[in-house]
């Protein structure tokens, strides 16, 4: 008799980091096998995180296009996650985070009634537009899943009020820890020269919500502090959405300070995240990563679905103004006690073994015969 498959998708190089570790644990198991779908959402940021973890798809749909609007993003997702599910009849869909592709996932797996399981389940922030459409992207997804894996205990606490059932929430921790710690002791990153002697600000942007004038005043804020402090270098791999490329080298071009650079492949990432003073960021991930490595997170942004870092102060929300943004920095790049107290090298977010949590879930409720075989220590407390 065949093993249950398990269809893993995948969209964007944050899904396919996060994903890495399950799928991992996925060849691994003896009661299950796996295979991979890459919607390729982000086609050229996907194929190098990919390459990193070893994953080959064995479906791939192909639906990046330049600007693409959503509801037609949606629409041929659904057509093409359908034909996939018909033909590969797998037992569930596992699919990670709030991307259009998740929902996709989720949507097409309800609609021929195939268990679906969403692993980062239950992040919120609480309102719909912000950050957009990730949002709703997750809220919907959760009306849709079979399994809810939650990284953290606030995740589950949310899900259980908006009344998902008790037993179908697994509290996990967050798989992007169990890539970062595979990962990080091997990174290498990128020459770092033109930043020797200084404090290296990391700086990532790309959030759909902060397009036009909220990135523009966020970028001219750093160029103002880069050309006021000769301490001060900033390294930021600029995302290819032409709303964000843009804006970012006709404010922040032309300083020997900053360096503009095409996306950086996961593990130059996570080097540039270990040698940084600290990062700027309205990304979800980094909100994660850079804390297990003891970088100060300050997040472009008013609202965080990712409270935990926050609350436990390695985290600061600073928004988008100007003045909010420069002032942050500033007291990082010269008060030690506040950076000491942001540096705390502690993440909320996991163990590195919320993969085998996860894939435990999945063997137990696909595969009831298989006698219990897990490792001391896997269960959550």
């Amino acid at each position: 008799m065949p093993k249950p498959t398990v269809l893993c998708v995948i969209g964007t190089r944050p899904e396919a980091i996060k994903m890495a570790p399950v799928i991992e644990r996925l060849r691994e198991s003896r009661n299950l096998q796996c295979r991979v779908l890459v919607t390729a959402q982000h086609r050229d940021l996907l194929d190098a995180a990919l390459e990193l973890f070893g994953i080959r798809a064995d479906i791939d749909l192909d639906v990046m296009r330049p600007n693409q609007v959503l509801n037609i993003l949606l629409g041929r997702l659904l057509e093409g996650l359908d034909a996939a599910l018909v033909n590969e009849k797998p037992a569930a869909v596992l699919a990670q985070g709030d991307t259009t592709s998740v929902l996709a996932a989720a949507l097409a797996s309800f609609h021929r009634r195939i268990p679906f399981g969403h692993v980062e389940a239950g992040l919120r922030t609480g309102s719909l537009s912000n950050p957009y459409p990730e949002e709703a992207n997750r809220v919907l997804a959760t009306r849709l899943a079979r399994w809810h894996f939650a990284p953290t205990e606030s995740a589950r606490q949310n899900l259980l009020a908006e009344g998902v059932p008790e037993d179908a929430i697994h509290r996990t921790g967050n798989t992007v820890i169990d890539a970062l710690l595979e990962v990080a002791p091997r990174a290498i990153g990128p020459s770092l020269s033109f930043a020797q002697g200084k404090k290296l600000i990391l700086m990532t942007a790309h959030r759909r919500e902060n397009f036009g004038k909220p990135l523009e005043g966020a970028f001219a804020a750093i160029r103002s502090l880069v050309d006021r402090r000769e301490d001060v270098a900033v390294l930021y791999p600029v995302h290819p959405n032409p709303n964000v490329k843009a804006a970012a080298h006709r404010i922040l071009s032309g300083s020997p300070r900053v360096r503009l650079t095409e996306p950086l492949e996961y593990e130059p990432f996570v080097a540039m995240m270990k040698a940084c003073s600290f990062v700027l960021t309205d990304s979800g991930g980094v909100q994660e990563e850079a804390p297990a490595l003891g970088k100060p997170v300050l997040v472009m942004r008013d609202e965080t679905e990712r409270p935990e870092a926050v609350e436990c102060g390695a985290v600061k929300l600073v928004g988008t103004r100007p003045e909010r943004i420069t002032e942050a920095c500033e007291q990082l790049l010269d008060s030690p006690a506040a950076y000491r107290a942001m540096a705390q090298g502690v993440s909320p977010y996991g163990d590195g073994n919320a993969a085998a949590r996860i894939v435990n879930v999945l063997e137990s409720a696909l595969a009831p015969a298989v006698q219990e075989t897990r490792r001391a220590g896997m269960l959550v407390a």
